[in-house]
């Protein structure tokens, strides 16, 4: 019952970020929205960690049978992604760079402002 709880929660909040998304007229998804409406929560403590933890925890593993029909897709319109497939690659490659290099020096950041880690977390 606990994890229907959990994941209604977390279907909830999604929802939210659809509503919002059909009301704002911005370019930004509607997964943006319910992203952002979930750590507004957990960061004022509406929804505590412990509400979605086990929910989340469980959709973080299933994610990765979410890139099948994607990729799937993608075989579907393979001639016509060959024809970019260069220049698609070297911007994945450099893409992938930046976003690597953001992620360290926003967690660096964070580490020298006086992050808690997840054990300090754990043991309040």
């Amino acid at each position: 019952m606990k994890y229907i709880y959990q994941f209604t929660l977390i279907l909830f909040i999604t929802f939210l970020g659809e509503f919002i998304y059909n009301i704002i007229p911005l370019p930004i998804p509607a997964s943006i929205y319910g992203l952002l409406i979930m750590l507004f929560c957990l960061q004022v403590k509406i929804i505590k960690l412990e509400m979605v933890k086990e929910a989340g925890a469980f959709l973080l593993e299933a994610m990765p049978l979410m890139f099948i029909p994607a990729a799937v897709g993608l075989l579907t319109v393979w001639q016509e992604v060959t024809d970019i497939l260069l220049p698609l690659i070297i911007i994945i490659i450099f893409s992938t760079i930046i976003v690597m290099a953001a992620t360290g020096r926003t967690t660096q950041f964070i580490i020298r402002q006086g992050g808690e880690s997840d054990n300090e977390r754990n043991n309040l």
